[in-house]
């Protein structure tokens, strides 16, 4: 048996893992996203279901001044003694942190702030009862004795590690294996040089001693489908086995280039005679891996259409920042969600009328049904392809000097056109986005019934990382804007659809 990598595919960066008997809880990083750290579940490490965020309160995430790529940083998930543990980082407002739940399916606490620097903060659970907590900090590892319920230090602060020379020594998490305890750490920055290393020593807060056979996982200078690999969280199963969730990317052409963002990625996990780990075969890790003794419980797949009936938005959605409620709803009108514009627009580093979710397959394609009505210039709503507000692309209704049309439209760091634009008098329309892995194509059409008439296509590689930089992956998202001025007229949008056709590469 094998299964197919990432097994998150998408934006979803630096995962975390637990197993709580035999269900396991995973979460990622979310930057300047809201809800933040989007959480997971699953019976067999490959199949997963999001099932929610940890951070889905203001009192407890506050993004309004988080710049692009900024906001929450790499998490750590534990389950302790009958409570599960999040602690990560909000580069934009209370640093480091944590929250607590008895249920994952349900609400977490509100903040506690650590007194502790540095960022993707560890949560290390001793027998003895005494909790260690691990952050990236000044070019090492740091580490300090914590009180879990005040967050105030025990101890002072020590540098335990500063790893085997890579840059950016970061993504700490210890493990505890009989006599030894192991730190596992991401070096060379989270790029093509990124790797994994470990060191171990006999005591928690060392010292610590470098693994002769490091890197224990990278796919730096080799010819592979997945590069950037590192920034791992290893789990054990019910059988004993040890894998590891961890991030890469897949780019696309050469140079390389990858717009989808830094996925999740998933390898057993050896121990050799010397009591030193290896991640995958030697290192590296393929798109088909053997699954070994894992019970593979595959899922349903998740649906194509949200018609937006429900009371609460499904948890694959994400907004731009802090929303601001009176923005949008589910409520104005049945079965829809209806976006206001606001006076920021796509190009600010505000919070805009925006709701997306994750593009996770390169060939996909995207389609909403649109009523809007604007009511003066500068009103728009539509659809957008971003990755941040220097770099996205949209076809969107508007009005401009007093007509409405569609317009197709671009924004490439400073470069800013509207290659086309069309008159259009219905109040309705459908909206579709078509991507393979080098192009997306923008479409309309009067009626869902009818075949989409392409009015514009943007190129793929000017929104991948090398290009727009950041930390994050392309959004396919509906929005709504009156672009400097409050909009009037509300947009409402009555479905989504979201489909893939390039299952051969990533199966979610």
């Amino acid at each position: 048996m094998t299964y197919r990598n990432p097994v998150i595919a998408g934006f979803h960066p630096d995962p975390s893992v637990c197993r709580v008997g035999d269900d396991y809880y995973l979460a990622t990083s979310s930057f300047e996203y809201f809800p933040g750290v989007p959480l997971f579940h699953s019976k067999d490490l490959v199949h997963w279901r999001q099932i929610g965020h940890c951070l889905t309160r203001e009192s407890q995430l506050r993004l309004s001044e988080a710049r692009s790529s900024a906001g929450i940083y790499a998490p750590t998930l534990r389950h302790n003694d009958g409570t599960f543990y999040m602690t990560t980082t909000n580069v934009s407002g209370r640093g480091n942190f944590l929250v607590t739940t008895d249920d994952p399916h349900g609400e977490w606490s509100d903040p506690v702030v650590v007194d502790h620097p540095g960022i993707d903060p560890d949560l290390f659970f001793d027998e003895d009862g005494t909790v260690y907590y691990t952050t990236s900090y000044n070019q090492g590892i740091y580490q300090s004795r914590i009180d879990l319920k005040t967050g105030a230090r025990r101890s002072e602060l020590r540098l335990v590690w500063s790893g085997t020379g890579g840059q950016y020594p970061e993504s700490p998490h210890i493990y505890r294996l009989g006599d030894w305890y192991y730190l596992f750490i991401a070096e060379g920055g989270t790029e093509y040089g990124h790797m994994e290393t470990v060191a171990r020593s006999r005591r928690p807060d060392g010292p610590y001693e470098s693994c002769p056979h490091n890197p224990i996982l990278t796919h730096r200078s080799i010819r592979s489908p997945i590069q950037a690999t590192g920034h791992a969280d290893l789990v054990r199963t019910p059988d004993g086995a040890w894998w590891a969730v961890f991030l890469g990317i897949r780019p696309v052409g050469y140079p390389f280039r990858h717009h989808l963002g830094r996925e999740t990625f998933l390898a057993p996990v050896a121990w050799e005679e010397d009591g030193w780990p290896t991640i995958g075969d030697d290192g590296r890790v393929a798109e088909t891996m053997p699954s070994g003794r894992l019970p593979l419980q595959p899922l349903p797949a998740p649906p194509v259409r949200d018609d937006f009936e429900g009371a609460a938005l499904a948890p694959e959605w994400s907004f731009l920042r802090t929303p601001d409620p009176a923005r949008w709803s589910l409520a104005e009108k049945a079965g829809c969600l209806t976006l206001r514009g606001t006076p920021v627009t796509l190009n600010d580093g505000g919070a805009p009328a925006f709701v997306g979710r994750r593009q996770q397959h390169f060939a996909c394609q995207a389609s909403a049904h649109l009523a809007f009505v604007p009511s003066r210039d500068g009103e728009e709503a539509g659809l957008t392809v971003y990755m941040n507000e220097k770099f996205h692309y949209e076809i969107a209704i508007a009005q401009t000097m007093g007509r409405r049309g569609i317009l197709v439209r671009r924004r490439l760091g400073s470069l800013w056109k509207v290659d086309h634009e069309i008159p259009w008098a219905s109040d309705e329309v459908v909206l579709t986005v078509k991507a393979d892995e080098t192009t997306y194509s923008f479409g309309f059409a009067a009626r869902e019934s009818e075949p989409p008439v392409w009015l514009g296509f943007g190129e793929c590689a000017m929104l991948a990382t090398e290009v727009a930089g950041g930390f994050t992956g392309v959004m396919l998202a509906m929005y709504a804007t009156g672009n400097g001025a409050w909009s009037g007229s509300p947009a409402h949008f009555d479905w989504f659809d979201y489909s893939a056709d390039d299952a051969s590469r990533s199966e979610v």
